[in-house]
């Protein structure tokens, strides 16, 4: 009688040591799997988006130092660079450096600077998200074709076509589309309304 009482005990102690085995095995499994949906995952991301930190003052107000923002890689895959949009692209004159500048002319567009505003096809743009009174002028010009035109919101304290011309557009990375750090300033990066009807 004691002998099949150990029997039958050393039997379930099989049976626990196999199911502690199976359930191990399933964790780990199910450890992978969550492991290689988040890679999966992260590299869809990187494909499709970028994470870029605000380094300088090019953009104030809209945009400070330290802010990091989401930028759309697909944005210009399937719709056009419109007049507004805030862009990442490597800098013409050097490409190993990333700026981030609002697009002001599309191809074709007339733009001048005087008296302390940018005048885009005729019309002076009255251009809320700026500080300061911009300073020095501008003599008229087209955008060429392939090319944008862009400009910091920071009009003073900028490097942009004003002095390096038009951007042509295979340099621009993405479109800027979400500042998601510092928590405070979580917020959609919107097109200005001044734009819609140029």
């Amino acid at each position: 009688m004691e002998e099949q009482f150990e029997e039958i005990i050393e039997i379930i102690e099989q049976e626990e040591e196999v199911k502690t085995g199976e359930k191990i095995r399933a964790f780990f499994k199910e450890m992978l799997e969550t492991i290689l949906i988040a890679l999966v995952l992260i590299l869809v991301i990187e494909g499709l988006s970028d994470r870029v930190k605000i380094e300088g003052f090019s953009m104030l107000p809209s945009l400070h130092q330290n802010d990091r923002v989401i930028v759309s890689k697909l944005a210009y895959r399937s719709n056009e660079i419109e007049r507004g949009d805030i862009v990442v692209f490597d800098y013409p004159n050097n490409p190993e450096e990333e700026y981030i500048k609002r697009v002001i002319g599309i191809p074709g567009d007339v733009i001048s600077i005087s008296d302390g505003s940018v005048v885009l096809n005729g019309d002076v743009l009255e251009e809320n998200y700026i500080d300061e009174f911009i300073l020095g002028e501008m003599e008229e010009l087209v955008v060429p074709a392939g090319t944008v035109f862009v400009l910091g919101d920071n009009r003073n304290h900028s490097s942009d076509s004003r002095y390096w011309g038009s951007l042509p557009s295979e340099y621009i990375i993405g479109k800027a589309i979400f500042i998601y750090w510092p928590f405070a300033d979580l917020s959609l990066i919107e097109t200005p309304d001044i734009f819609a009807h140029h």
